[in-house]
């Protein structure tokens, strides 16, 4: 019998990329040649009832594209169709494993995947390794001087900035002679995983100078689409953060802003995972909600008879995007106007969004129904008259995802009973 060859394991999760991956810097550096893989997650992928969905299509690309890479080298990306445990008792068969390298994952059902593998490869004499690298801070690194997380994101971007400037952003090499040099395996055709082929675009993102530099300026305008588009890529990891922020230094405060809001609401999923389920603030789980399927499935369905939420609503559902100022307006609406829970518009963005991240998604929906960690108090209802007024006064953004027809559908509440009403049910459920 042959002895079983010794290696350690780089295990890819959001971190589709060669270039800048701490964990799989630190793992080629690790004296025995690194075997990559990835797990398409039976637990997860199968729980997706649209088998055109445009967000597996954007990871297995992005994945076959580095195994395309590797191929290069004489190495590729090994892939397995199983929970991840499976995964790694079928590695452990076929080799000695020594360390199983990885990126951290801060959301609650990770950290239970991820302790559910330790706990295996524990038992079989095998150190997991985690690393820091889809934040620039994470954890406990910005935190008030008690040590408590921060709560409010005003002085959490302050102190985040501060320790910036006292630890400098590293960006990690790529060793290609430390894979696992081995014929690989033909990499598997999405049909094989059950999804089918969609219309998203193929490209490798880049930082777009001529977006970032007046990012402030225009970004709240969907009309002229002045934003990134880096989210998707930031969700998988198809760009690197750290690259993101040292570009943002340089370029553009504002949209370092955003990516810092990012991290803000990462580690407030880290340090109070029960807001997946529950408002960050107790008292709002009191709001009676009105829960109008029907009105529901009209802002579902971009027919409210308000032109920017029904054309925010259309461009989410062709696109699997949405402006993010539009984002605000919708959900606004959506929970004042309608008085509808934020979990049921927050599962329909989870289902419906390309870049769609747990806690930045959750953190902006319970943002816009007042019962976050938000210093703001409930009563800021956004008009969307007035919105559109301010950031698509030609309709540039509606005419171009409504049509005349649509224009004439008649509002499904009046602005200002519902803001009134809004206020009413809030306040009772505020006051007890």
């Amino acid at each position: 019998m042959s002895e079983k060859q010794k290696i350690n394991v780089f295990w890819f999760r959001r971190d589709l990329r060669l270039e800048d991956n701490c964990g799989l810097s630190e793992a080629l550096k690790s004296g025995l040649k690194v075997l990559p893989i990835f797990i398409y997650d039976t637990g997860i992928l199968d729980k997706l009832e649209n088998k055109s969905d445009k967000r597996v299509d954007y990871f297995h690309r992005a994945l076959k594209h580095m195994h395309e890479e590797l191929k290069k080298h004489k190495s590729g990306i090994t892939t397995f169709q199983t929970k991840p445990v499976e995964a790694f008792k079928k590695l452990t068969k076929d080799f000695e494993i020594s360390t199983v390298f990885c990126n951290e994952d801060y959301e609650p059902e990770a950290i239970r995947r991820d302790q559910e593998v330790a706990d295996f490869l524990g038992k079989n004499n095998i150190e997991l390794k985690s690393f820091k690298d889809q934040v620039i801070f994470h954890k406990d690194e910005v935190v008030k001087k008690d040590g408590k997380p921060y709560t409010v994101y005003t002085p959490y971007s302050k102190k985040w900035k501060e320790v910036l400037k006292s630890d400098k952003i590293k960006i990690y090499t790529t060793d290609f002679s430390g894979f696992l040099p081995y014929k690989a395996p033909k990499y598997p055709e999405l049909k094989d995983i059950g999804f089918k082929k969609t219309d998203i675009q193929d490209e490798k993102p880049v930082l777009k100078k001529s977006i970032i530099e007046d990012y402030g300026q225009y970004r709240d305008y969907p009309g002229l689409d002045h934003t990134t588009h880096l989210g998707v890529a930031l969700r998988f990891g198809t760009i690197s953060v750290r690259k993101c922020v040292q570009y943002a230094l340089k370029n553009n405060e504002t949209w370092l802003n955003e990516l810092i809001w990012r991290e803000f609401f990462m580690q407030i999923l880290y340090h109070f995972p029960k807001v997946v389920n529950y408002p960050f603030k107790d008292k709002y789980e009191n709001i009676k909600w009105r829960n109008d399927e029907k009105e529901f499935k009209l802002w579902c369905e971009g027919k409210t008879g308000y032109p920017i939420v029904d054309a925010g609503m259309r461009q989410l559902n062709e696109t699997g995007f949405m402006h993010n100022r539009v984002r605000m307006v919708v959900a606004s609406f959506l929970t004042k106007h309608l008085l509808i829970d934020w979990r049921w518009g927050e599962a329909y963005f989870a289902e419906k969004l390309l870049d769609y991240e747990l806690s930045s998604n959750n953190g902006n929906w319970q943002w816009a129904a007042g019962c976050g960690c938000d210093a703001a108090p409930y009563f800021r209802v956004f008009n969307p008259s007035e919105q559109t007024k301010k950031f698509d006064k030609d309709q540039k953004y509606i005419k171009k995802w409504l049509s005349e027809d649509d224009l004439k559908t008649e509002p499904v509440v009046e602005h200002t009973s519902a803001r009134k009403r809004a206020l009413d049910v809030y306040g009772k459920a505020v006051k007890g």
